[in-house]
């Protein structure tokens, strides 16, 4: 990286073909959300960045090649000069494949509604000064659809990724992989439990693969997880409510759905108790 003053009669514009780096770049480089810049601003210029070329396969979208490569999908439109997000099977894309001057490598993180500093940092294991260092921050306010870089060296990404098919549930998906909604909500920071077709998701999996030997071990080869009545959480509802509804208690609730707070989104799917 090098660094760049602007000065009287700058554009962005102006300065991305200065040094041949794309005007989405440069954006997401700096955490911009516009195309505005002021006289006397510091800019980050990458000075290494290269290109790798990427074949459009069955099922790919735009955005989930821009997830793939900590991009934007406007920056593939420019470096693309495309007219469409459209895709067809063979295409090639250059894709940003920027070297780092470090041991540093990040992901992109797109701030929602109620996000602030320190709830993403809580949500990635780094600290508040991290990530305002990593995207020039000199305030803590975030702007909703702004990107951030979550520096991931010393994150463990324990998740694989998942396309959300028609049917799909966040319960079906989380039985399916054998982790929780609650952890696939966290992990995605969902603020609902209604998923959309072509939707991508991370799913956990630190603790998947040691599952199913712990399973074996304790109850033999023949064991089959119990199935379970299930509640869906509507407004008003707590869990204390559903404890006494169904005869329970609100600790049981809590270890059968893997909770660890009492608190309820509408929508939430809870085991409530085994079907014999």
């Amino acid at each position: 990286m090098q660094t760049y003053i602007v000065s009287k009669g700058d554009t962005l514009y102006g300065i991305s073909k200065q040094f041949d780096v794309p005007v989405e770049t440069l954006k997401r480089v700096n955490n911009l959300t516009s195309n505005t810049i002021t006289i006397g601003q510091t800019l980050q210029i990458p000075t290494n960045q290269t290109t790798a070329t990427y074949t459009v396969k069955a099922g790919d979208t735009l955005y989930k090649i821009a997830n793939q490569y900590n991009t934007t999908v406007n920056e593939l439109i420019e470096l693309n000069n495309l007219s469409t997000t459209s895709l067809s099977i063979g295409q090639q894309l250059k894709v940003p494949a920027e070297e780092s001057s470090s041991n540093n490598s990040y992901i992109n993180y797109t701030v929602k509604q109620g996000d602030n500093l320190y709830k993403i940092a809580n949500q990635y294991g780094v600290t508040v000064e991290t990530i305002k260092q990593a995207n020039n921050l000199t305030s803590d306010l975030l702007s909703i659809g702004q990107i951030l870089k979550i520096p991931t060296t010393n994150i463990e990404t324990g998740y694989q990724e998942y396309e959300v098919k028609a049917g799909d549930s966040l319960y079906s998906i989380a039985q399916k992989y054998n982790t929780t909604v609650d952890e696939i909500v966290k992990e995605n920071n969902l603020t609902t439990t209604i998923l959309s077709v072509g939707q991508i998701l991370r799913i956990p999996t630190a603790e998947s693969s040691t599952t199913p030997d712990i399973i074996k071990e304790c109850f033999g080869e023949g064991y089959e997880e119990p199935k379970y009545e299930t509640y869906t959480v509507k407004r008003g509802d707590n869990l204390y409510d559903i404890a006494r509804r169904y005869n329970t208690t609100v600790i049981n609730l809590m270890d059968l759905n893997n909770l660890t707070s009492t608190n309820l989104q509408i929508g939430q799917v809870l085991k409530v108790r085994e079907i014999s």
